[in-house]
C-alpha cells in the first residue's frame, strides 16, 4: 500500500507596421441568465474553519482584474513568434512588439473588448482601464455587484490572526463570454509574499563578522572591469514590482552613500495608492536599493499598487521598461487557476523585449511551508518563477571565511577580495531556533508547467517538467546579508541587513541591464534558451563547484517525506533543482553573451503522452505493439537531417525513413511519423534519443507494460485493509488499468486528477441531477489508487473510476464510522509511527475512517497552519483507546493536525499496569472499533 505522505511570419519589422485584426469571439448576445462556471476559483485559505463572516453588501472591492485568453491558433503563433525572437537567423530576431502590435495579433478583438466593458458597466462596476493589449480590463465595484456578476459571496477570513476578505465560492459569468475570460483577480486580498528575510546587522568590524556593501558585491562577482569599461547600465531600466507606497529618501540616501548615480522614477498602478505596507515597503527598498547598487547609471522604475500582479500588469501593458525584477513569489498550488493567466502576462513581456526576474523562494524545497519549523504541504516550488519565460533566481551563501575578507573596510566599505567560495544556500539549522522557520533557497520541478525545449541539457533531469532555480546570487541571511538603509521600515529603522532569494533578484535584474548596454539593445526578452546555451559555450561564465543541499525537516506521513527529510542534493557539475548552474561571473556572462547565441539548429523531440497498446491492431503496420506518434520539430531555423536514433541504447537509425519518411527537416519546420514496439521483447522504454550533423535530442517516455484494462479486484481502509468504508476516509482501492502512472499528490487541498486517472462519487442510480462529489485523490498507480471519501457521501454509493481510456462503477456503502490504525508497512502491523512504549508513557497513533469530525473540513483539506489545538477537528463520537484489553487512563489529543487530510491523531497514555510484551492496540470511535494493531510494551 502506498499512503503518500497557421503562423504569419516577419512581418513586423522597424520599417514596417501591418495589422492583424482579430475575429470576433462573442458569438451571442451576453445573457446573464445562461451562466458558465470557472472552477477552482476559491483560495485554499477560504475555508470553513477561517471563515468570519459575509461583509457587507456595499464593501468595496477596489482593483479587479478580467484576463482574457487567446484562442488556441493565437497561442500557437505566439509560442512561434517567441522562438524567432531569440533566434538569430530569424526576420523577427529582437523585432519587439508594441502593445498594440500585441493586442492585432493576440488580443480579442476590439469590439470584443467593447462589449465586455459594457457588459461590466451594466453590473454596476467602473471600468478603469481596457488594456492597451486587450488581454485584460480593470474595474472596480462592491461585493453586492460582485455577487450578481459572478454568482459568489465575499467573507472575511481570519488566517494565523490576520483578517483577509475572499470570494467564498467558484465564480460564474455568461456564457457568451466563456471562450475568452480566463480568470477575475480581485477578489482577495490574499497576496504574494515578499521573498526576503531581515537579519541582524554586520559590518566588517573583524574576522567573520560581515555584511555586504555594494562594491563587495562588484568584487565578488566581477563586475569592476564592466564599470571600468563604462558599462555602468546609463541609458537602460529596470522595472521593480512593489506593493506598498516608498519613502524616496531611504533610496537616494543608500545610493548616495556609495556614489550610486541612479535615478527614481515611480508609477502608480490603475490608481490603486496602498499606502505603506509593513513587509512589502522593506521588500521594495532591497530591490530599488540593490537594482542601483549594480546597475549605477541605470534608471530605476517603481511600479506599485496593491498587489504586485497588478504592478506587473500595468508595467507590461505599458512596456515601462525592459527589465522586470519581481522578488514576490506564493506556492505554485495555490495559484494553480492563475498560472495560464500569468504565464500569458509574462508571454506577453517576452514579445515586448522584456526580460523578466523573479525569486525561487525562501523556503527550501517546500516552497508551501513558509514560517515552519517542520513542512507538512511536500515539495512544491515558487510561482512566478516556474513559468518557463522567468529567470528563477535561486541562493548561495558565501563563506565568511576571513581569508577572502579584508579586516576592514575601504572608502566605499568594499572588504571582499574578490570571488569568494560559495554553497547553497539552506539555514534551517539557524533559523528555526531564531524563529524564522525553514530557511534556504527555493528549488525543484514545477507541477504545472511542461519542461521547455532549452531546458534538457547540462544535467537537468528528463522529468518533463520545468525545473527551478535558473541561476542564483548570495542569499545568505545569518552569514554574509546585504546591507540597506530603509528608515521607513518598522524592523529596520535606518541600517539594517537583509538575505533571501529576494535579493539574488534585484540584482541579476542589474546585471542584465549592464548586459544590455553592452550589446547596445534596449530589451533582450526571455534569456533562458540563451543563458542554458551559454553553459555549454562558455561554461567559465558560471560558479558551478558549488555543494550543498536544499533538503528541509518534513512531518510524518506528509507527501514526500522520507526519513522527516525532504529536498534536493547538488551531486556534480551542470545543473542542479538546487542553485541552478550556480552563480556568475559577470564580466566573462558579458563578454560571452553572443556567442551562445543559436548558430546551428535546435530541435525538440515530442512523443505521445498517453502511448495506448494497440493489441492485435496494426495502425503502425505491426501486431501487437505500442503505437503513437512521434515529432521531431527544427525550431533554430536550420534545416537539418536525422542521422541517429536509440531507445535505451538500442539502434533504431536504420528506420528512420520508414519511421518519419524523411530523414531531413526543414527549417522551422515539423517531421512527424507513427512508431510501433513490441510489448513483449522490451516492456519498458525510457530514453529516446535522436541525433544528426551538431545536434542531438533526447526525451524520456515510460511505457508501464501493455495497457491493461480497468478493473477493480477491491478495496479496503487505507490503514487496516478492513473492508469497511466512512466518511472522510483514505480508501485504499486496488485494481489494474487504473492511473496512467504512478504519482503522489504534493498539495493540499488534494488534487481531483492526478496521474490520468480521476474519480466521481454519487448515491446509487445517481443521474445527472443528483448529487456527486469529485473524489480528492491521495495516491494514483497503475494497480492502486488511494482516495479521501467525501464527507456528504452515506448509504450506497458508485464511485465512477476512469484513466483516459476506460472508466469503471465500483458499488459499496458508506458507514457514518468504520476507523482503521495505520500500521508500519513491514507486514508486523505494529503501530506507526511508535512501536513501543512504557507504562505511563504518552504514546501516538493515527487513524482513518473515523467519520463525521467537528469542526466540518471541506473535501481534500486540512486545517490552517496555526489552528489552535483545541480548534482542530476531531471525531464527533467519543474516541477510547486499549492497550491489551486495558482502558488508556487519558488521551491528552485527539484531532486532524495541519497537513493531513482524512487522518487523526491520538495521543493516549499507556496503561500503568499493561503487561510486557508485545500487546494489541483497539481504538473505539463512538461504538465501533478498529482491528487490532500491536505495540510493544518495554
Amino acid at each position: 500500500m502506498k499512503l503518500p505522505s497557421i503562423f504569419v511570419s516577419a512581418l513586423i519589422g522597424a520599417a514596417a507596421t501591418v495589422s492583424f485584426a482579430q475575429p470576433n469571439r462573442i458569438a451571442s448576445k451576453i445573457d446573464n441568465s445562461q451562466t458558465f462556471v470557472l472552477p477552482g476559483r476559491v483560495h485554499p485559505y477560504a475555508t470553513a474553519a477561517n471563515d468570519a463572516g459575509e461583509v457587507d453588501s456595499t464593501f468595496p472591492l477596489p482593483a479587479m482584474t478580467m484576463t482574457l485568453q487567446p484562442t488556441p491558433s493565437q497561442q500557437a503563433n505566439l509560442q512561434q513568434l517567441l522562438a524567432d525572437q531569440q533566434n538569430p537567423a530569424s526576420p523577427s530576431y529582437r523585432q519587439w512588439l508594441t502593445p498594440e502590435q500585441y493586442a492585432d495579433r493576440f488580443g480579442v478583438s476590439a469590439s470584443d473588448a467593447a462589449q465586455i466593458a459594457s457588459w461590466l458597466q451594466g453590473q454596476g462596476f467602473t471600468v478603469d482601464t481596457v488594456s492597451r493589449s486587450r488581454t485584460f480590463l480593470t474595474f472596480h465595484g462592491t461585493a453586492g455587484q460582485v455577487q450578481n456578476a459572478f454568482g459568489t459571496t465575499i467573507h472575511h477570513y481570519k488566517v494565523n490572526g490576520v483578517m483577509h476578505y475572499a470570494n467564498s465560492t467558484g465564480l460564474t459569468i455568461p456564457k457568451a463570454l466563456s471562450p475568452l475570460v480566463s480568470s477575475i483577480r480581485g477578489l482577495t486580498d490574499f497576496r504574494p509574499k515578499p521573498q526576503f528575510v531581515k537579519a541582524k546587522p554586520k559590518w566588517t568590524l573583524g574576522p567573520g563578522n560581515y555584511q555586504l556593501a555594494p562594491d563587495d558585491f562588484a568584487a565578488i562577482y566581477d563586475i569592476a572591469p564592466m564599470y571600468s569599461a563604462g558599462i555602468t547600465g546609463a541609458g537602460i531600466k529596470i522595472a521593480i514590482m512593489g506593493q506598498s507606497v516608498i519613502r524616496t529618501s531611504d533610496i537616494t540616501n543608500f545610493w548616495n552613500t556609495f556614489g550610486i548615480k541612479a535615478v527614481l522614477t515611480q508609477f502608480e498602478a490603475n490608481h490603486e495608492n496602498p499606502g505603506i505596507s509593513p513587509g512589502d515597503i522593506d521588500e521594495s527598498a532591497l530591490d530599488l536599493e540593490w537594482a542601483g547598487a549594480v546597475a549605477r547609471d541605470a534608471n530605476i522604475v517603481f511600479v506599485y499598487s496593491y498587489s504586485v500582479w497588478d504592478s506587473a500588469t500595468y508595467a507590461v501593458d505599458n512596456v515601462v521598461a525592459p527589465i522586470i525584477s519581481m522578488s514576490y513569489g506564493d506556492c505554485e498550488m495555490y495559484d494553480l487557476v492563475d498560472l495560464p493567466s500569468f504565464r500569458q502576462l509574462v508571454q506577453q513581456a517576452n514579445s515586448e523585449g522584456i526580460t523578466w526576474f523573479a525569486a525561487a523562494g525562501d523556503n527550501g524545497a517546500t516552497d508551501c511551508d513558509a514560517g515552519v519549523n517542520v513542512a507538512e504541504n511536500g515539495l512544491a516550488v515558487d510561482e512566478p518563477g516556474s513559468i518557463p519565460e522567468v529567470t528563477s533566481m535561486g541562493g548561495t551563501a558565501v563563506s565568511d571565511s576571513p581569508a577572502y575578507w579584508n579586516n576592514s573596510n575601504s572608502s566605499t566599505s568594499q572588504s571582499a577580495k574578490g570571488y569568494i567560495p560559495e554553497i547553497a544556500w539552506n539555514e534551517t539549522a539557524e533559523a528555526v531556533p531564531a524563529g524564522l522557520g525553514i530557511l534556504g533557497t527555493g528549488g525543484g520541478a514545477s507541477s504545472y508547467f511542461p519542461q521547455p525545449s532549452w531546458q534538457t541539457s547540462a544535467g537537468v533531469p528528463k522529468d518533463g517538467w520545468r525545473h527551478v532555480p535558473d541561476i542564483s546570487f548570495n542569499a545568505s541571511v545569518f552569514d554574509v546579508p546585504y546591507y540597506i538603509l530603509c528608515n521607513a521600515c518598522s524592523d529596520i529603522q535606518g541600517a539594517g541587513s537583509v538575505g533571501g532569494t529576494s535579493a539574488a533578484t534585484p540584482t541579476m535584474a542589474g546585471v542584465v541591464a549592464l548586459l544590455n548596454q553592452y550589446l547596445k539593445t534596449n530589451g533582450l526578452g526571455n534569456i533562458n534558451p540563451t543563458l542554458y546555451n551559454l553553459f555549454k559555450t562558455a561554461p567559465s561564465a558560471f560558479h558551478n563547484n558549488i555543494t550543498g543541499n536544499n533538503i528541509e525537516p518534513c512531518a510524518f506521513g506528509s507527501p514526500g517525506c522520507v526519513n522527516g527529510q525532504e529536498g534536493d542534493t547538488i551531486t556534480g557539475s551542470g545543473y542542479s533543482s538546487v542553485v541552478g548552474f550556480g552563480s556568475v561571473d559577470v564580466t566573462k556572462l558579458i563578454q560571452n553573451w553572443s556567442s551562445a547565441a543559436l548558430t546551428g539548429p535546435t530541435v525538440v523531440a515530442s512523443l505521445d503522452q498517453n502511448p495506448v497498446y494497440q493489441g492485435n491492431s496494426e495502425t503502425c503496420g505491426s501486431a501487437s505493439t505500442w503505437n503513437f506518434q512521434v515529432t521531431l520539430t527544427e525550431e533554430a531555423g536550420f534545416a537539418t537531417s536525422v542521422s541517429g536514433f536509440t531507445i535505451n541504447g538500442v539502434d533504431y537509425s536504420s528506420q528512420i525513413g520508414s519511421i518519419f519518411g524523411t530523414s531531413t527537416i526543414g527549417a522551422r519546420q515539423s517531421i512527424s511519423g507513427c512508431m510501433a514496439l513490441s510489448s513483449v521483447n522490451a516492456p519498458t522504454y525510457e530514453a529516446f534519443n535522436f541525433s544528426g550533423p551538431n545536434w542531438s535530442t533526447a526525451i524520456n517516455m515510460s511505457f508501464q507494460g501493455p495497457q491493461a484494462q480497468l478493473a477493480v479486484g477491491g478495496a479496503s481502509n487505507a490503514a487496516s485493509y478492513a473492508q469497511a468504508y466512512a466518511p472522510g476516509m483514505i480508501m485504499a482501492v486496488f485494481g489494474t488499468g487504473l492511473g496512467t502512472l504512478s504519482q503522489a499528490a504534493a498539495t493540499i487541498p488534494l488534487p481531483e486528477m492526478m496521474g490520468g486517472f480521476e474519480a466521481v462519487m454519487c448515491p446509487v442510480n445517481c443521474n445527472t441531477a443528483s448529487t456527486s462529489w469529485l473524489v480528492p485523490l491521495y495516491y494514483v498507480g497503475p494497480n492502486q489508487v488511494n482516495i479521501q471519501i467525501p464527507y456528504e457521501a452515506s448509504g450506497a454509493v458508485d464511485l465512477n473510476l476512469g484513466n483516459p481510456y476506460q472508466n469503471i462503477d465500483y458499488f459499496f456503502t458508506v458507514s457514518p464510522i468504520a476507523p482503521g490504525i495505520f500500521t508500519f508497512l513491514d507486514g508486523t502491523n505494529d503501530t506507526n509511527p511508535n512501536r513501543t512504549a512504557s507504562p505511563g508513557q504518552t504514546s501516538f497513533l493515527f487513524i482513518t475512517g473515523e467519520g463525521a469530525v467537528t469542526p466540518s473540513l471541506a473535501d481534500g483539506t486540512s486545517p490552517a497552519a496555526g489552528t489552535p489545538l483545541a480548534q482542530l477537528p476531531r471525531p464527533t463520537e467519543a474516541v477510547t483507546v486499549t492497550v491489551g484489553g486495558i482502558a488508556s487512563p487519558q488521551i491528552t489529543f485527539v484531532g486532524i493536525p495541519s497537513g493531513l487530510v482524512g487522518v487523526t491523531q491520538i495521543n493516549f497514555v499507556v496503561p500503568s499496569n499493561v503487561p510486557t510484551g508485545r500487546q494489541p492496540v483497539v481504538v473505539t470511535v463512538g461504538t465501533v472499533s478498529t482491528p487490532a494493531a500491536y505495540i510493544t510494551i518495554q
